[in-house]
């Protein structure tokens, strides 16, 4: 692991290229959260009372400084994460403009008035649920975070943060630099900890309104078990297990370094990665030669040097089953690993959860790299006839988070747009999601959306008055 307890006092968060201590953070109990609770109970008369434009000049504030702030914290990301410098510096781009996004639409946020002849005026007012909590998970820890408090906090909410303990450490940063611009501390808490300790308490507290997770199917299912029966609003965004489906009319090229870049940006631990390729059979021999050569170009290593394009994974655990499926698939014959597969030997990779980028091809539609989840540096291949054969593919499995199409074909795009079962499909790329779009899952991918101009509805109720005349 990359952070771990020391006699339940603290979390030692450790960088994994090399296993060096990062820094360390008190281990939070239920307890704190209750008191986080009662303390932002009492803070939130002042902050909901503020104008929606009010809270967004805030906001906005916090978007400058965290721009200006941005070589520090990326390098804190990068050391407690492991993703290249560059992609760190880019994560905290996006979390600034995240923010000034909230900021942009804050004097948007209004409710609704009309007359009624048989009763008079009806008016909706939106207004604040209050506490809410936000769960965010390792892989993208700092934009994730964002992506919950921008529109929480606009809307005149508290939010109490649990963090991964792997990287806790960007996000208490980011709620430091964010606190300066003029949050009070009482109204953005941050509390590390363990999911079946402080996450749990998140998810059951009476007091907490709304909670916003990103994680794993299976700890999600947890969230919300827990969260039954305290009538708490819940977004779940869960796994993908991402389909990207290239035709015969696609643009090689471009496809080609969509594929590289969405199968390997953050070591492949992303939950819209691509997870699964399928290649219309007229194009796959010369796409595959060309994907070869692309992966052949990813430099790995210590996510602060130089020229590095790929990083370690965030945890030992994580490696190890990316081996096992790599493992299964040379004892079963279900598959050809074109290239990687490998644990990389020697020098810096001693130290580190390093994977080679790994292309596997002619796997079945059955094998665990096509059925499940795969977080981690493997891109499964398989070579599909036309674009009924793909989307059924695509639709096969229980997930349905993001999906993309290469094509040069407005009806083929229309169509996959249409029946692929996905929160997000792209056309012509894949992984970029901008804060001005709706963001989330469907099947066992989740339920609600973060982002776009109503995200923070989900942190809002209605309150309806009628004015008799």
């Amino acid at each position: 692991m990359s952070a771990e307890t020391d006699n339940g006092k603290t979390i030692r968060v450790t960088n994994p290229a090399d296993g060096t201590v990062v820094g360390t953070v008190p281990v939070g109990t239920a307890a704190d959260v209750s008191a986080a609770v009662d303390n932002a109970s009492g803070a939130l008369g002042k902050w909901s009372s503020l104008l929606p434009r009010e809270r967004g000049k805030i906001l906005f504030n916090a978007a400058t400084a965290i721009r200006q702030d941005r070589e520090r914290l990326a390098t804190l990301l990068t050391s407690e994460q492991g993703k290249p410098l560059a992609e760190a510096k880019n994560e905290i781009m996006g979390c600034a403009n995240v923010f000034e996004y909230y900021a942009s639409i804050s004097g948007s946020i209004k409710g609704d008035a009309f007359p009624r002849s048989d009763y008079g005026y009806s008016i909706t007012i939106k207004k604040p649920l209050g506490v809410c909590g936000a769960i965010i998970p390792w892989n993208m820890p700092a934009l994730i975070m964002a992506w919950k408090t921008g529109p929480a906090l606009v809307a005149g909410n508290a939010l109490i943060v649990k963090p991964a303990t792997s990287t806790p450490l960007t996000c208490m940063e980011m709620a430091s630099v964010i606190r300066q611009a003029g949050i009070p501390e009482e109204i953005l808490r941050i509390i590390p900890g363990s999911g079946e300790e402080v996450g749990s308490a998140i998810a059951a507290h009476p007091g907490i309104r709304a909670v916003s997770f990103t994680g794993s199917t299976e700890t999600g299912r947890k969230v919300e078990s827990a969260a039954c029966g305290t009538g708490k609003h819940l977004t779940l965004e869960l796994g993908g297990s991402d389909p990207m489906i290239v035709c015969d009319d696609a643009d090689i090229p471009a496809a080609v370094a969509g594929a590289v870049a969405g199968r390997f940006y953050n070591c492949g631990q992303t939950c819209t990665a691509v997870k699964r390729l399928f290649l219309f059979e007229d194009i796959a021999d010369e796409f595959t030669a060309a994907l070869e050569a692309g992966v052949a170009g990813i430099k790995i290593g210590n996510g602060l040097s130089p020229g590095v394009r790929m990083g370690p994974m965030n945890n030992g655990s994580g490696r190890e089953r990316i081996k096992e499926l790599v493992e299964g698939i040379r004892e079963s014959g279900d598959g050809t690993i074109l290239t990687g597969g490998e644990i990389p030997k020697g020098g810096e990779y001693e130290k580190g959860y390093f994977y080679e980028p790994t292309i596997v091809t002619g796997v079945p539609a059955g094998s665990p790299l096509m059925r499940e989840e795969v977080f981690g540096p493997v891109l499964p291949v398989s070579i599909v006839s036309g674009m009924n054969e793909a989307i059924e593919a695509a639709n096969s499995v229980r997930y349905g988070l993001g999906a993309s199409v290469w094509t040069e074909s407005i009806s083929r795009a229309a169509k996959a747009a249409e029946e692929i079962e996905a929160g997000i499909v792209w056309v012509n790329r894949h992984l970029k999601i901008p804060p001005e779009v709706p963001f989330g899952g469907e099947k066992a991918s989740g339920t609600g959306r973060e982002n776009g101009i109503y995200a923070p509805d989900r942190y809002m109720t209605e309150k309806t008055v009628i004015i008799s005349p």
